[in-house]
């Protein structure tokens, strides 16, 4: 059974910065064949793409919203992925979640096959 589970949210100041985890299991040696992704939901808001990274590592893709404030990055061996935030701004507030298997476009929900319950993050003004 996949599972995906999100971790480090929480409540930070306008200009802060908190560092987002994704552990999964499940997915043994399979894990490292895989583009993972961050997605957030804000209040009242659909799912929107945030980040995503190849298998490798080598390639990355942000929204344009939090290009140059977040970054994303992956340790095959401890199959984590990360989302560092910095810069945070009142309208990052959302729920993160983290995704995996993807099979079609970086950026669509519907590519990911696995989804983690999501994280929240609160950034205050």
């Amino acid at each position: 059974q996949v599972q995906l589970v999100e971790s480090g949210g929480g409540l930070v100041q306008a200009g802060g910065s908190l560092r987002l985890s994704c552990a999964a299991s499940g997915l043994g040696v399979t894990f490292s064949s895989y583009a993972m992704g961050w997605f957030r939901q804000g209040p009242g808001k659909e799912r929107e793409f945030v980040a995503a990274i190849s298998w490798s590592g080598g390639i990355t893709h942000y929204a344009d919203s939090v290009k140059g404030r977040f970054t994303i990055s992956r340790a095959n061996a401890k199959t984590t992925v990360y989302l560092q935030m910095n810069s945070l701004k009142p309208e990052d507030t959302a729920v993160y979640y983290c995704a995996g298997g993807a099979t079609g476009p970086y950026h669509g929900v519907g590519s990911y096959e696995y989804w983690g319950q999501g994280t929240q993050v609160t950034v205050s003004s």
